[in-house]
């Protein structure tokens, strides 16, 4: 990877043509006909998740909930690259790398709705659950990759953030500990364009991936509304981890189509141009223009694609909207790996405080 690059790489264009880039077409030679429809069902289908959680929340089921309308790309074709043993420390908005992990539709929205501490487990997909705390995760992702190197595992540790967590202390100390570790970590900038209502030029007066550069990190720019294209750039950047190159940087040229949450409103602080703009670049309808130029997209095909999205949404919120309650003494559970005394005083106050309700 160049630490120079002129362009973002590219090798679908929104009209569905293919991009003649030998280099990096070359890394997803083996996607054919049955790979592509499969990228293709998993944007329309994380999309369709992200539309039917936000409807829930505006009807109250769910106390918030980060879209991701626009980043599909981004998501699935990052999680593409992957192997299911590497390690994934995502942000709050990576539903759609969750999903192509195996993250069943009914468990994406427990956390969202307050019925638990997370969504999945861990353990099962080699995926963090969300991370509030900004920027943190690269910090967690650094740390854990260099362990795993130090034990000699064979696998890359990719982490995600956005735009907005690069001006956090934590991402740049993450680089520079990835750098001097040579650490098996690839760092996956979402270039949404906008950190909650502050644009990225103002947070950045030069591209994001040249950051990089300044710790010897190799990076590179990829449009990250075209599928093949990132996935190309991750594939390579997983690779070069687990051979012992080190970290990479990614920044995916995306946009968030929505809100930066459902506490937002988009349109007190961007133009409704900006936003028309980006929809003529949207990522499911790049891969459909493409699989219809190449006689993929028939009408048989197109009715599974809906009916796996139609079945998905349905199980997401029927399990959403009769999710029961939970105990209120989960809320000490799995704080820590270990039992913690502070937090077994806390759960023993807190269970005679009720006990001693119910007899009163």
């Amino acid at each position: 990877m160049p630490d120079k690059q002129p362009y973002p790489v590219q090798l679908v264009q929104p009209d569905g043509r293919r991009v003649l880039d030998r280099e990096h077409a070359a890394l997803v030679a083996d996607v054919g006909p049955d790979q592509l429809r499969r990228l293709y069902t998993d944007l329309v289908v994380t999309r369709r998740i992200d539309v039917e959680a936000t409807a829930l929340q505006r009807q109250g089921q769910l106390g918030l909930w980060p879209p991701l309308f626009g980043q599909e790309a981004a998501q699935v074709g990052s999680a593409h690259a992957l192997r299911p043993e590497d390690y994934v420390f995502c942000s709050y908005r990576e539903t759609a790398v969750a999903y192509c992990r195996g993250a069943d539709p009914e468990i994406l929205t427990r956390l969202w709705r307050g019925a638990a501490h997370h969504c999945w487990d861990p353990g099962e997909l080699n995926m963090t659950n969300a991370n509030i705390v900004v920027g943190s995760q690269g910090l967690h992702a650094t740390g854990y990759a260099y362990a795993a190197h130090l034990d000699g595992a064979d696998l890359a540790v990719i982490t995600y953030f956005g735009d907005g967590a690069t001006s956090q202390g934590d991402i740049a100390e993450a680089l520079g500990f990835a750098a001097a570790w040579t650490a098996p970590v690839v760092f996956f900038c979402q270039n949404n364009h906008w950190a909650i209502s502050e644009p990225v030029s103002v947070q950045s007066r030069v591209p994001l991936v040249r950051r990089a550069f300044g710790y010897g990190i190799p990076g590179v720019q990829v449009d990250g509304n075209d599928v093949l294209a990132v996935l190309a750039v991750t594939r390579q950047a997983v690779e070069r981890a687990r051979a012992g190159g080190g970290p990479t940087f990614i920044e995916a040229l995306t946009y968030r189509m929505g809100p930066h949450t459902t506490a937002d409103d988009p349109t007190r602080y961007r133009t409704a141009a900006e936003a028309e703009l980006w929809e003529q670049r949207d990522p499911i309808d790049r891969v459909r223009r493409l699989l219809d130029r190449e006689g993929l997209l028939d009408d048989a095909f197109a009715a599974e694609v809906a009916a796996t999205a139609d079945d998905v949404a349905r199980r997401l919120r029927t399990a959403t909207v009769e999710m029961p309650d939970p105990d209120p003494a989960t809320l000490f559970e799995h704080v820590y790996a270990t039992e913690h005394p502070l937090v077994a005083e806390q759960a023993a106050a807190f269970a005679a405080y009720h006990a001693e309700g119910a007899t009163s």
